[in-house]
């Protein structure tokens, strides 16, 4: 319980500190990554850059490392309200193979993000430039000087930005030689000298709103914002191949009505009712399945995740998650999965018993297994191929360790508590209709009536009228 407390304060932390004129302000690195896939990330001191002898790591919350952060002091030292120019940061002398790495990563269009006072920003690694087919130019240069533009409001930092206005790039294409910023080394190696200015502005935007500021900046594409035309689109087809259904089965049970109507007038037995159209399975509907355990796993795992979806939504449209405050969301989802897991017991063994279920301790471990494992396996294959690559989004082993303890020390006992409470409280199985102790056997079908075949055209054609338009992408 001590974690979950500690997940939830986090939540809602990430104010605006309270800053004197000179005070020092920590600029944390945190990774860097191609443009177009903001999911590969790595951490911002793989790339040979300016770094201090001892890294010093700061303290991340549990979103914060779920959502692949990993920062770091730098060596830039930014004081509050107090203008820099040019000051150098650091001098490196780069092998060949480094020059390699930043030209593949400038290639790439890599990114990198900062952290200032909790307020993320974003610049290029490097400058890229190819024109002409004969003769082909390619140009690739690296960012040796940054400006830090941040703006504050009496004590606290409001925004910060980088720019590369009226710098020039350092090329590192083969042969580049003396340049300005770096000055070319024999055996293939480039001595490049890093700077930096900073420079502060006032701004009118008190700090209780300066979550607004950030809003409005957007650095990534708009490609990668949701596409809200392909999903009301979606919702549409949904909606009239569902209306479609309904009105082919209201006029297949009005003919059937029609038909009964008719042979009860001319004085049929109800056995010849019983033979007749759907009414052939009346007797079957209600049936309890052969595996009962995993039917109501099912269920309570369904009702788990309703319930989590709802919370999030609902905890977002209050504004309840701090835009300052990386993960939020993942801590949030996190804290929710524990105490929904009663959720999952109730239901899944309040029905379990409905249905005369013999063995409802065991209904318990297969709901949990059945939400955890799925997780668990997914995970585990892409959690090893970001390890495999290097990049932040594979989760160190203490952040595995506590996401295993609070699904054993909170959600387990909590999906067992929700299981005794269903057990307890449930009533028994009222079915609209009866049901023969011998089930009718049911004839062969033909292949396109099978279930597997069902579930794939059904759920395909949804998503057929998905795909985004030539003329509608940006």
């Amino acid at each position: 319980m001590t974690v979950l407390c500690v997940l939830i304060l986090g939540l809602f932390s990430g104010w605006a500190v309270g800053y004197k004129q000179g005070d020092n302000v920590t600029l944390y690195v945190n990774k860097v990554g191609p443009y177009h896939n903001p999911q590969e990330t790595y951490h911002y001191y793989t790339l040979p850059v300016c770094r201090p002898d001892k890294v010093h790591h700061k303290s991340l919350s549990l979103g914060e490392v779920l959502d692949g952060d990993r920062m770091a002091e730098s060596l830039y030292h930014i004081r509050f309200r107090e203008n820099v120019e040019k000051k150098t940061l650091c001098k490196l002398t780069l092998s060949e193979k480094q020059v390699d790495e930043l030209r593949e990563a400038i290639e790439e269009l890599y990114y990198f993000e900062f952290v200032l006072d909790d307020i993320p920003f974003w610049g290029f690694v490097g400058y890229i430039e190819e024109s002409g087919f004969l003769p082909h130019s390619h140009k690739v240069g690296l960012w040796t000087h940054l400006d830090f533009n941040i703006e504050y409001n009496s004590d606290s930092v409001i925004f910060a930005n980088v720019s590369v206005k009226d710098v020039k790039p350092f090329p590192l294409e083969e042969g580049a030689g003396a340049a300005v910023g770096g000055v070319g080394v024999g055996g293939g190696s480039l001595t490049v000298t890093h700077t930096y200015s900073v420079r502060w502005y006032e701004s009118n935007l008190p700090s209780a709103r300066r979550a607004e500021r950030l809003r409005e900046y957007s650095f990534f594409p708009k490609t990668l914002e949701i596409h809200w035309l392909s999903i009301i689109n979606s919702l549409v087809l949904v909606v009239l191949l569902l209306g479609f259904v309904i009105i082919i089965l209201m006029r297949v049970l009005k003919n059937d009505f029609a038909r009964y109507n008719v042979e009860e007038e001319g004085g049929c037995d109800d056995l010849d009712q019983g033979d007749n159209g759907w009414k052939i399975i009346h007797t079957d509907v209600f049936r309890f399945p052969p595996f009962k355990s995993l039917l109501c796993a099912v269920l309570g795992v369904g009702a788990q995740f309703l319930t989590l979806a709802t919370a999030i939504i609902v905890m977002a449209l209050l504004g309840m998650f701090n835009i300052h405050r990386h993960g939020a969301i993942n801590s949030a989802a996190i804290v929710l999965y524990a105490l929904t897991s009663c959720v999952s017991g109730y239901v899944s063994c309040s029905f379990y018993t409905q249905i005369n279920g013999q063995r409802w301790v065991w209904n318990i471990i297969l709901t949990s297994a059945l939400f955890s494992a799925p997780l668990f396996l997914t995970w585990s294959v892409v959690n090893s191929v970001h390890w495999w690559s290097g990049s932040t989004q594979a989760l160190p082993a203490t952040t595995v360790l506590l996401l295993l303890g609070a699904w054993v020390l909170v959600g387990f006992p909590l999906t067992v508590i929700g299981g005794i409470v269903g057990k307890n409280r449930a009533g028994s199985f009222q079915a609209p209709c009866r049901t023969r102790n011998i089930a009718r056997q049911i004839p062969p079908q033909p292949w396109y009536k099978h279930t597997f075949v069902h579930m794939a055209i059904g759920g395909f054609l949804p998503f057929s009228m998905m795909l985004p338009s030539p003329c509608l992408t940006r």
